[in-house]
C-alpha cells in the first residue's frame, strides 16, 4: 500500500489486500450518473439509497455514466475469478469510476470501500446534511483490488437479555455492512427473555418476552419483535450483503419459554417466571416427545422467517440436574438405550438438528470442548483457539469466537469510570491479536475454519448508546481481522484514527481510540470461563 499510509481518504476499515494511489480526484456532483450492468442493480441501488440522503445526489442510472458497476467473471468460469464470491477490483480515475466483481457480493463490498473513500460527511444518517454538495463529493484516485481472508465474519447481538427495537438492529446492521462484515447472528430467545413470535405458541412473547426485574435493579423488562420486523429486517440485510442468523436456544438457557409452556419442562406442574439473574439456569427442557414437537414448531416458523442456510440451536450450558431426577427422561434413556442422563444432550441435539436438515438448513451449536454437538453441526468455538482446533479435527466447520478476544461485553480498560461489565479486560489490542486459524493449527484444521465474529452479550448493556460504546473501535479490530491477511498493529491504529471521523459522523459514540501502545496486563485479560 504504497504512499497510501499518509492519506487519510485512504485510510481504508478493513485493510484492502492491494492499493495504489493514483493522481487526481474524481467529483461527484448532481450530474453524475450510474451504470449499472446486468446483475449489478442492487449494488447500484444500495449506492443510491446510502449516500443520496446525505449527499442530495440523484446517482441516476445512465447508461453512459461515469460511474460504472459491472458484474465481470475474468478469464475463463466465473469460479476462476481470482478475487472469489466477495471479491472486487476498483479503479478511480479523474474521468471515470469503475466497480468489477464477479458476484453481486462483491459488488456490495466494493460500494462500501466508495462510501469510505468519500469525505465522512458521507456517512452521516437520518438525512442530517443539506442535500446540496457541501462538502465537495469527491474520490481520491485509486486502484484496488481486494477480497476477504475468510467468508464468514460477524457479529452477535444478544436481544434476548436486553431487547432492541428494530431500528436500531438495522442501524447495526449498516455499521456491520460498512465494516464489510457479513453475518449478524441474532440472540433471540434465553432465560430471560423470547424476542420473537411463534404463531402456534403466543405465549412465548406475551409471558416469555417479559420479566420482572433484571438482576434486583426492580426495573420491568420487556419486548418482542412482530413478525413483519423480522422479515423487513431479514430483507434491509440482504441488501447490504448481509445475511441474519437467528438463534434460538435448546435444551438449556430455555427458562423464558418454559414460563410460557410449564408442560415442556421436567417440572411441569411448577411455574417459573422469565429469569431475572444472569449465568446458568438449572431449568431445561425435558425430553419428552411434546418437547420435541414444540421444537420442530418453532424450526418451522424460525426457517420461514429466516431463509439463510443457518439456524444457531444454542447447544451449550445446559445442566443436567433435572434430567438426572425427571421420571419422563429416564424413561427416554431406556427407549432409546441411551448410557444414562450424559448422553441426553447428544440425543436432542441429534434430534433438533435432523429436522432442520429436513427444511433445508444447517445447525450451529456452542461449543465448549468440542465434543458437546452431533457431527452435522457447525461449531462455535467459544472458550479457546485449541477447542475449536479439536472441534475442527473431528469434521466439524468451526467459527471462531473466543471469549478472550471476541466478547465485547468486557471493559476495554481497567479505569474505574468504564461501563460495568464482565470480570477483566478485553482492549483493542486484544481483539485486533485474535487468531482464528493459527500457523501451528495442522492444515486439515485451518480449512475447517469459516471465519469468526464479535460477541455483544447485554447483560449490562441496556441501550443502543451502551451498545455502540462496547462495539467500537473494537469491531473494526475483528473486521481487520477477519477481512484482511495482512496483519499490522501500527498501520491499523493508524487507519483507524481516520476511520474514527467516520464512526463519528455516522453518529457511533464509541470509545476513543486508545494509545497504539497499552500496557499488557495478564491479570487484565478475561477471566471467566462461563458463556453469559
Amino acid at each position: 500500500m504504497p504512499d497510501a499510509d499518509l492519506r487519510p481518504d485512504l485510510a481504508l476499515v478493513p485493510r484492502p489486500d492491494f492499493l495504489i494511489p493514483l493522481p487526481g480526484r474524481f467529483t461527484l456532483d448532481r450530474r453524475t450518473g450510474l451504470r449499472a450492468g446486468p446483475g449489478a442493480e442492487g449494488a447500484a441501488a444500495l449506492l443510491r439509497e446510502l449516500l443520496t440522503p446525505a449527499t442530495g445526489l440523484p446517482l441516476a442510472p445512465d447508461p453512459a455514466g461515469r460511474i460504472s458497476f459491472l458484474l465481470d467473471p475474468g478469464p475463463g468460469a466465473p469460479g476462476d475469478w481470482p478475487l472469489g464470491a466477495e471479491g472486487y477490483a476498483l479503479t478511480v480515475r479523474p474521468d471515470r469510476v469503475l466497480l468489477r466483481a464477479a458476484h453481486p457480493e462483491g459488488l456490495l463490498r466494493g460500494v462500501q470501500t466508495l462510501r469510505q473513500l468519500l469525505p465522512p460527511e458521507a456517512l452521516a444518517t437520518g438525512g442530517a446534511q443539506a442535500r446540496t454538495p457541501t462538502p465537495d463529493w469527491s474520490l481520491p484516485c485509486v486502484q484496488i483490488t481486494d477480497r476477504p481472508r475468510f467468508a464468514w465474519r460477524g457479529a452477535m447481538l444478544d436481544v434476548a437479555r436486553h431487547f432492541q427495537p428494530v431500528a436500531y438492529v438495522r442501524r447495526f446492521v449498516d455499521l456491520l455492512a460498512l465494516h464489510k462484515l457479513n453475518v449478524l447472528h441474532l440472540h433471540l430467545t434465553d432465560d430471560q427473555g423470547w424476542r420473537m413470535p411463534v404463531a402456534a405458541y403466543p405465549r412465548l412473547t406475551e409471558i416469555g418476552g417479559r420479566r420482572r426485574e433484571s438482576a434486583g435493579d426492580g426495573v420491568p423488562h420487556e419486548g418482542a419483535y412482530t413478525r413483519a420486523e423480522l422479515t423487513g429486517l431479514v430483507a434491509y440485510a440482504a441488501r447490504r450483503g448481509v445475511s441474519v442468523v437467528p438463534e434460538i436456544e435448546m435444551p438449556g438457557h430455555a427458562r423464558a419459554a418454559l414460563a410460557a409452556y410449564p408442560e415442556l419442562g421436567n417440572r411441569p406442574g411448577v411455574r417459573l417466571e422469565p429469569w431475572t439473574r444472569w449465568g446458568i439456569c438449572e431449568n431445561v427442557f425435558g425430553v419428552h416427545d411434546a418437547v420435541l414437537d414444540f421444537c420442530r414448531g418453532v424450526l418451522d416458523e424460525v426457517a420461514d422467517v429466516f431463509p439463510g442456510p443457518y439456524v444457531h440451536l444454542g447447544g451449550d450450558e445446559c445442566p443436567g440436574a433435572e434430567w438426572e431426577r425427571s421420571p419422563a427422561a429416564r424413561a427416554r434413556i431406556a427407549a432409546e438405550g441411551l448410557a444414562g442422563p450424559g448422553a441426553l444432550h447428544g440425543w436432542f441435539m441429534d434430534a433438533v438438528a435432523t429436522h432442520l436438515a429436513g427444511l433445508g438448513r444447517r445447525p450451529l451449536g456452542w461449543t465448549r470442548t468440542g465434543t458437546e454437538l452431533p457431527a452435522p453441526f457447525t461449531a462455535m468455538a467459544w472458550l479457546d483457539a485449541e477447542h475449536g482446533r479439536a472441534a475442527a479435527l473431528r469434521g466439524h466447520d468451526v467459527i471462531m469466537a473466543p471469549y478472550r478476544s471476541t466478547y465485547l461485553d468486557y471493559p476495554q480498560s481497567a479505569d474505574p469510570g468504564e461501563p460495568r461489565g464482565q470480570d477483566g479486560v478485553l482492549d483493542l489490542r486484544g481483539v485486533y491479536d485474535n487468531e482464528p486459524a493459527p500457523a501451528h493449527w495442522e492444515p486439515e484444521a485451518a480449512r475447517r475454519v469459516l471465519g469468526t465474529q464479535a460477541q455483544l452479550w447485554t447483560e449490562y448493556a441496556r441501550t443502543p448508546a451502551e451498545l455502540d460504546y462496547l462495539a467500537f473501535p473494537r469491531l473494526c479490530a475483528l473486521a481487520e481481522t477477519a477481512w484482511s491477511a495482512q496483519r499490522d498493529w501500527p498501520d491499523f491504529h493508524r487507519r483507524q484514527g481516520h476511520h474514527q471521523t467516520r464512526l463519528a459522523a455516522f453518529g457511533v459514540r464509541g470509545r476513543s481510540l486508545p494509545s497504539p501502545h497499552p500496557e499488557r496486563n495478564a491479570a487484565c485479560e478475561p477471566t471467566s470461563a462461563v458463556r453469559p
